[in-house]
């Protein structure tokens, strides 16, 4: 199974930017790539994903505008370019997979914090 490992969270003040990297061990380009957030004492929700072959991409609603998700076949790479972030950003931070005819997404990566401090 292909590994995936984010990197690239940390703590910013309200306004900031950070840019979220998820390099997998393997290719990427038949896959969905997606990611998500826990904030603290609340469920895993989806944040935005981008689509297999070629670069559609969805957004949740608190997002758009802000964050943009991208990926670079070459480098079996997906980033997530934050902006303008706001204390209800801070969470962690999780990239995923999905196979090809599955609803849901089913390899996860360990997670990156993201802290923004007010």
């Amino acid at each position: 199974q292909v590994q995936l490992e984010e990197s690239g969270g940390g703590l910013v003040q309200a306004g900031g930017s950070l840019r979220l990297s998820c390099a997998a061990s393997g290719s990427t380009f038949r896959y969905d790539m997606g990611w998500f957030r826990q904030a603290p004492g609340k469920e895993r929700t989806f944040v935005a994903e981008i689509r297999r072959y070629g670069s559609a991409t969805s957004y949740t609603d608190s997002v758009k505008g802000r964050f943009t998700i991208s990926r670079d076949n070459a480098k079996n790479t997906v980033y997530l370019q934050m902006n303008s972030l706001t204390p209800e950003d801070t969470a962690v931070y999780y990239c995923a997979q999905r196979r090809a005819g599955l609803r849901d997404y089913d390899n996860w990566g360990q997670g990156t914090q993201v802290t923004v401090s007010s």
